[in-house]
């Protein structure tokens, strides 16, 4: 190292100073010094989305993703127990599974056939003989992590010492209880997903979702294709009940559609959609009552705000948005779409149209994904350009107050939802 590279070094603040209360420096987005600290700090060191119960139906089921950058398998074991292992034999270090999900009895390595349970433990060695007074079996099993789950969701972490998920997600649990109503009393299953990647820092996606600033902008196109009735319920820029709150840990909840934030909360006066007037049809002749099927058409655009939860997972009215940070520069994104699972007379028609709803936006080929992906990247290119520059998130600081549950609260346009996660972001940063 040259005495101009030890200065340099000396003179570099740290990245947690990158973070400004209601500005944040462009270069955390390109930096790839600091990309490895948010690794360490926060995606190995926190709470992390893994997977939704509905992905692991039975015993023997598993789901392949990742921790931070760390390839992780979850699994069901017999007792139907929920395991997050390191996806990395304990011999040679290869990985045991390179298949996304499916239903196995255990995991055998490719390489030398070391194979492991369902909860990770050693179960045999090929030629054994080379190993007596070598190894223990049971000191071989694969890394474990910390798995807990709540109202379906799972999530693990490496560190053995933090808060449990519940007290970690705190004043979210109502808008995650909130969010698993929409299976119109039956509960809510994963129907199927589509990963893509965008070239971009995985923060820019992580604004997005709390976002309603850009909506009427970038999203025009998708506005110009629906009826009426749902461009008329997705108008909610002058709406002042439309509001975005804090709820602290780094989690937020924009709300577009007031009162569909709580889709129990009904008074029978809002007329339920024409364009789903056929599914109406095909439920009533499945035998449900009306209430019952009022409940799910209500229900069929999802609840009526955005919940994110720091750092890599959203409930975004009626899906699941996980991200997967790859790169300083590249995310990978994972799109959950999701519906009731009950009897198929009744769950099949409601499902089928949740599909097309869920394409039409949220699709590879649909209106307002690609939008959004067209602009996060700019961001990136754009941030290159002044990396110190403030990236700018003040809209609403003004006007931000706390609601009667106390969450620092303002207008659904404001950006009260990314002072919150750079908050988190600034805390965790400082740390260590």
């Amino acid at each position: 190292m040259t005495v101009h590279d030890t200065e340099e070094t000396a003179q570099k603040s740290p990245a947690s100073d990158l973070v400004m209360g209601d500005r944040v420096a462009g270069r955390i987005y390109t930096d790839p010094d600091v990309f490895d600290e948010e690794i360490t700090k926060i995606f190995e060191s926190t709470w992390i989305w893994v997977a939704h119960e509905s992905e692991l139906p039975k015993p023997g089921s598993f789901k392949s993703t990742h921790v931070g950058l760390q390839p992780v398998i979850v699994t069901k074991n017999r007792k139907g127990q929920l395991n997050t292992l390191l996806n990395r034999c304990r011999h040679r270090g290869a990985s045991i599974c390179e298949q996304k999900t499916g239903v196995a009895n255990g995991f055998t390595c490719p390489y030398h056939a070391w194979s492991y349970s369902l909860d990770g433990q050693l179960r045999g060695i090929p030629y054994p003989e080379g190993y007596e007074g070598v190894i223990e079996k049971g000191e071989l099993s694969l890394k474990k992590l910390r798995t807990e789950s709540y109202g379906g969701l799972i999530f693990a972490t490496f560190s053995s010492d933090i808060e449990s998920l519940e007290d970690f997600l705190g004043d979210a649990k109502l808008w995650i209880d909130r969010f698993m109503k929409q299976g119109g009393g039956y509960p809510i299953k994963v129907l199927g997903t589509h990963r893509f990647r965008f070239n971009g820092n995985w923060k820019i996606q992580l604004e997005n979702t709390t976002d309603g600033y850009h909506f009427p902008i970038v999203h025009r196109s998708w506005m110009a294709s629906v009826d009426a009735e749902t461009a008329d319920m997705m108008s909610f820029m002058t709406n002042p009940e439309a509001v975005t709150h804090d709820l602290g840990n780094g989690h937020s909840v924009m709300q577009m559609v007031p009162e569909h934030s709580d889709l129990d909360a009904d008074d029978g006066t809002e007329p339920l959609q024409a364009r789903f007037d056929g599914l109406v049809a095909e439920l009533s002749a499945a035998g449900l009552d009306e209430p019952a099927i009022r409940k799910i058409v209500r229900a069929m655009h999802g609840t009526g705000f955005n919940l994110n939860l720091f750092p890599n997972v959203s409930m975004s009215a009626a899906f699941f948005r996980v991200l997967e940070p790859t790169a300083v520069d590249a995310t990978t994104i994972e799109h959950l779409a999701i519906g009731p699972d009950g009897p198929a007379e009744i769950v099949d028609p409601v499902n089928r149209t949740r599909l097309r709803v869920h394409e039409h936006f949220q699709g590879p080929f649909g209106f307002g994904t690609p939008d959004d992906a067209e602009g996060w990247d700019r961001v990136q290119r754009g941030a290159q350009g002044a990396p110190d520059m403030p990236i700018l998130v003040n809209r609403g600081g003004a006007r931000e107050k706390p609601s009667v549950e106390g969450w620092p609260t303002s207008h659904v346009t404001d950006e009260t939802g990314m002072r919150a996660a750079y908050a988190q972001w600034k805390e965790m940063m400082s740390n260590g």
